[in-house]
């Protein structure tokens, strides 16, 4: 008797069939799934192999053997500035690939090369060689990255092909031989080995056959070109059109590239310039095809009558001379019974293959002009008022963003300004070998130590030197520099953890660290202050007057805090202490002490009891008394530095750093200008901080007005 199975019985059973053959399709499958994974994790590892050659004494000569080309550094230590510097070639290795140039480098501690393997300890020389022959060394300073390495390594390629100008009669003489023969691709670039520069450099290597690529740096060439302020022009593009000018008279006409110089955007501009000035068509708008449509750029339309064929064709040809380079121009005829367009436009517009059909009725050419440069919302698309502040409220997140980068901006500015030439003769160039001897020959040495890859230490650098000119009338005054990317020695022995970092050096103390701003006058105002060592040993309350008034009568002694310390006697065991507290202040505050009897008349005359610390903070401010009351040496360098800090201060950009510091919250009362109200505020502030209400805050008080 045959099973009956029921319903559940029947839904298990498919149940289990089904999972029977998901399990033999994946017993199946398991093999093709491991080799594809396998053929992945190969593809992946192949994709992230270095294309930067590590060669040995023999393959360097197999590469010069074959006669081909490659780029390649021979080094051993390695400093971090060279560390940065040999990342981004081997970045470079992959572009310089698809020009046929291997990227190499040589270990010299392993290899030992003649001539290339050098005794410096660190080697910044790269070399480009075409076979055995070296086509060109450069400076690791010089191919800096990615992109200065590969615009480097193509101009030297293209020597011959690419021609370089300093003068416009250097420009006409390139014109004059290309006449009926040639167009000229004339770029600038302010500063070599930016992307621009990368761009080009690649762009010469593709059309350099059929174009001749001319290239300036100058300004001179600029004006000869039209440009105004050759000043802010970083990087430009004209395409002269030489090829069809036969008369030696006649000037080649030009056509500049609006756009920024990237790969994408020359290869765009020359394709545009060799394509044809004008197109003539004899279909509607929106059937015409033209050979250029990969390109992207917008097409206009005119239409021809019969009756004004001819004074049509010349206005679409002036046209589209004014608009080369950035949109196509048609001439359609309307004699021709495919072309069904109403009547009572003249013109059209498409923006990009695809794109709709516009027509437009034009009365001028400067209207057709106006519509490509300066677009303008059409009627019945202006924006509504939440549309408005919508913008608004975006362009001030792009203004912040901007405040955001800043950093990068001013990276930008000093890398671009790199080729200016800063004399560096007042400031010593240390080295290993002389440091230690000039910090004994000299009685105060200040020491900037920086790199050259970073922004601040190069934007610093010439405040340095301006310093460095102002004091060399100072026989005991010596400033130097150490570049810690190449002497990384001296920077590690010295502790110097980040750039740029001025330390002033004496023969009896300890280094001094300056913790100003990154300035000549605040730096200038410490070096002077470090020269006068301890503190100043005043011996009558004339002299106390004096130096309370003012300290000494140069300036930069003026502008800083005055601190006296008075004690009773010469033997007190706090004497010391003050006079290791002021060897530690050197530079920041002018100190001074005053002991035994002058200093008890004077305390006599105040009824102050001794040791006290009598503090003065600037010219116009009132002296204050402090009871000395410390037992170490960090307690009174704290005493004397918080008792030198305004209680209730103006921040400025110079003071700000030093009441961070205190690590206590700020209260900040912001001034708008100079009144009453002004007034009134700032001395509640006052009395609320007299009174003891603002314990544990720091109030403080900026001028929204103020120059500073």
């Amino acid at each position: 008797m045959p099973l009956s199975l029921t319903s559940a019985n029947r839904n298990a059973l498919i149940s289990l069939q089904r999972s029977l053959i998901l399990i033999m399709m994946a017993i199946i499958l398991m093999p093709i799934l491991a080799a594809l994974c396998l053929l992945h994790v190969q593809m992946c590892a192949a994709a992230n192999v270095s294309k930067l050659l590590e060669l040995t004494q023999d393959s360097l000569t197999e590469q010069m053997l074959s006669g081909r080309m490659f780029f390649v550094y021979f080094g051993n230590q390695v400093s971090p500035t060279l560390e940065l510097f040999l990342e981004q070639l081997e970045l470079s290795a992959e572009a310089l690939e698809d020009y046929g140039i291997s990227v190499a480098k040589i270990n010299c501690t392993k290899e030992n090369i003649p001539i290339y393997c050098g005794t410096e300890k660190l080697m910044k020389k790269v070399y480009l060689f075409r076979g055995a022959e070296v086509l060109r060394s450069f400076h690791t300073d010089t191919v800096f990255d990615v992109n200065a390495i590969v615009s480097h390594v193509l101009f030297t390629v293209l020597f011959n092909e690419v021609r370089y100008v300093h003068t416009p009669a250097a420009l006409l003489g390139i014109e004059k031989a290309a006449k009926g023969k040639m167009d000229i691709v004339f770029g600038h670039i302010q500063v070599l080995g930016l992307p621009e520069h990368r761009a080009l450099m690649e762009a010469a290597f593709v059309y350099g056959a059929k174009l001749q690529f001319v290239l300036t740096t100058g300004g001179p060439v600029l004006k000869h070109m039209g440009v105004e302020d050759p000043a802010s022009l970083q990087a430009g593009l004209w395409f002269l059109h030489c090829k069809g000018v036969s008369g030696p008279g006649e000037a080649c006409p030009h056509t500049a590239m609006r756009s920024p110089l990237t790969t994408l955007s020359i290869h765009t501009f020359l394709q545009l310039m060799e394509a044809p000035l004008l197109t003539e068509a004899w279909v509607d708008p929106a059937e015409v095809k033209v050979g250029y449509s990969n390109l992207r750029v917008p097409l206009l339309f005119l239409f021809s009558q019969p009756q004004t064929a001819a004074l049509d064709r010349d206005t679409a040809h002036t046209l589209a001379w004014r608009l080369r380079g950035q949109v196509g121009v048609v001439l359609i005829h309307r004699d021709s019974p495919d072309v069904r367009s109403p009547l009572k436009y003249n013109a059209a517009y498409r923006l990009s293959d695809g794109a709709a059909v516009k027509y437009v009725t034009f009365s001028n050419t400067e209207e057709v002009i106006t519509l490509f440069t300066e677009p303008r919302i059409p009627a019945g698309e202006e924006m509504t008022a939440e549309e408005e502040e919508r913008e608004e409220e975006e362009e001030d997140e792009d203004r912040w963003t901007t405040l955001d980068v800043l950093d990068d901006e001013v990276a930008e500015s000093v890398y671009r300004d790199r080729d200016q030439i800063l004399d560096l003769e007042p400031v010593i160039e240390l080295t290993a070998d002389i440091f230690s001897s000039a910090l004994t020959q000299n009685d105060h040495l200040v020491v900037l130590f920086y790199v050259k890859w970073d922004a601040v230490s190069m934007a610093f650098l010439p405040s340095f030197v301006e310093v460095a000119e102002a004091l060399e009338d100072l026989s005991d005054v010596a400033l130097g520099s150490v570049d810690c990317g190449e002497w990384t020695d001296i920077c590690g022995d010295q502790h110097i953890t980040s750039f740029p970092t001025v330390m002033a050096y004496r023969h009896d103390d300890q280094a001094q660290l300056y913790r100003g701003m990154l300035g000549s006058e605040s730096l200038h105002r410490f070096i002077l202050l470090s020269r006068l060592g301890g503190p100043l040993r005043l011996s009558s309350s004339e002299e106390v007057r004096a130096f309370m008034e003012g300290g000494l009568e140069q300036a930069p002694y003026t502008l800083a805090p005055v601190a006296l310390g008075v004690y009773s006697s010469g033997q007190d065991a706090g004497v010391p202490l003050f006079e290791a507290a002021a060897r530690s202040l050197r530079g920041q505050i002018l100190l001074g002490i005053l002991v035994d009897t002058s200093a008890q008349n004077w305390a006599r005359e105040l009824s102050v009891d001794l040791p006290a610390l009598l503090v003065r903070r600037g010219p116009e401010a009132q002296r204050e008394v402090h009871p000395i009351q410390a037992s170490s040496l960090d307690e009174l360098i704290a005493l004397i530095h918080n008792a030198s800090l305004d209680p209730f201060p103006e921040l400025t950009v110079e003071n700000l750093p030093q009441y961070l510091e205190l690590r206590r919250p700020l209260l900040l009362l912001f001034v708008a200008e100079e009144g009453p109200e002004s007034s009134a505020a700032l001395l509640e502030i006052r009395g609320l901080l007299q009174s003891g209400h603002l314990k544990g805050y720091l109030p403080c008080w900026i001028n929204l007005c103020g120059s500073r």
